[in-house]
């Protein structure tokens, strides 16, 4: 074998973050003629059905304590983390929401200490933290008075962060069990899903299927659906099994650098020096927090 299972986890990770990079430019250009939820159910409802094209077998029940978990992977990894992301970008810039999801890596890290058994980190994890919130802080200044206008947005996009770091923990604590990473995936769909249904109603959505007429919009939702949840889901869940939660997470750090690159060129959104100062000192704190958090040896 060309490379060990370890950095095959690594490659698939970072080829990963390079497409999720770009998913907050396809759902931006989307909000203009589809609500938050309405994106959120036909992104997913594309990526299930591509799944089961991927991997057509039965995946059959599993008891009620393993399918609870796989229930709420579902809840926190589907429903609740790309709703509050897509309800956040019509309040905040993609820039802004690329940058303040870096804050996963510390969530993840913060809850894996509770149930991974990761030993607690030591000064500098909290260090980094205090360098993460103050780069966040820069951010949603941007040097244009934006932290007055888009609180609701920032706070959406940090509650997103958490919703992932429980989604991390779920998704190893289900790999454990050596199912197939795109069934798995599969149910975590289905449950995302399923979750999605009673909220459809009270937030306005629309079956109107006569927007992918637009050859933008259905472009954009093949690249989300296909390829940055189907795909980048599937690839992500195995990579997290190969080399863990934790550690895995670092690759998010790269997501931010290349959305703000798209968002700049896509979008033309302004860059400003302060921006630039807060993605420092929020890459640094991230980077920071990272260092020295080892698995309990028993």
């Amino acid at each position: 074998m060309l490379f060990s299972k370890r950095t095959q986890g690594h490659l698939i990770a970072l080829m990963t973050v390079f497409i999720w990079g770009t998913t907050f430019i396809a759902t931006k250009i989307l909000l203009i003629d589809f609500k938050p939820i309405e994106i959120l159910f036909f992104r997913f409802s594309l990526g299930y059905v591509v799944l089961w094209v991927l991997s057509p077998r039965f995946f059959a029940w599993q008891g009620v304590k393993q399918e609870f978990m796989f229930l709420c992977a579902g809840l926190c990894g589907v429903t609740c983390y790309f709703l509050c992301e897509n309800i956040a970008l019509t309040y905040t810039t993609a820039s802004n929401a690329g940058i303040i999801t870096t804050l996963a890596p510390i969530f993840t890290a913060i809850l894996s200490i509770f149930f991974l058994k990761v030993e607690t980190p030591p000064k500098r994890f909290y260090i980094g933290c205090l360098f993460a919130v103050v780069g966040v802080g820069l951010i949603s200044f941007n040097g244009q008075f934006v932290l007055s206008l888009n609180p609701l947005g920032d706070l959406l996009t940090m509650l997103a962060c958490l919703f992932w770091a429980c989604y991390s923990i779920l998704t190893k604590k289900s790999s454990n069990y050596g199912y197939n990473t795109i069934l798995l995936t599969r149910r975590f769909f289905f449950y995302g899903l399923m979750l999605m249904f009673p909220v459809l109603s009270f937030l306005d959505f629309e079956w109107n299927l006569s927007r992918f007429t637009s050859p933008v919009n259905l472009l954009n939702i093949l690249f989300l659906g296909i390829g940055a949840s189907a795909i980048c889901f599937a690839s992500w869940n195995y990579a997290v099994k190969l080399v863990g939660a934790v550690k895995i997470s670092i690759y998010l750090y790269l997501v931010p650098i290349l959305t703000i690159i798209a968002a700049v060129v896509i979008l033309n959104e302004p860059f400003t020096w302060i921006a630039a100062m807060g993605t420092l000192f929020t890459l640094c704190g991230v980077l920071l927090s990272e260092g020295k958090i080892r698995i309990k040896r028993h």
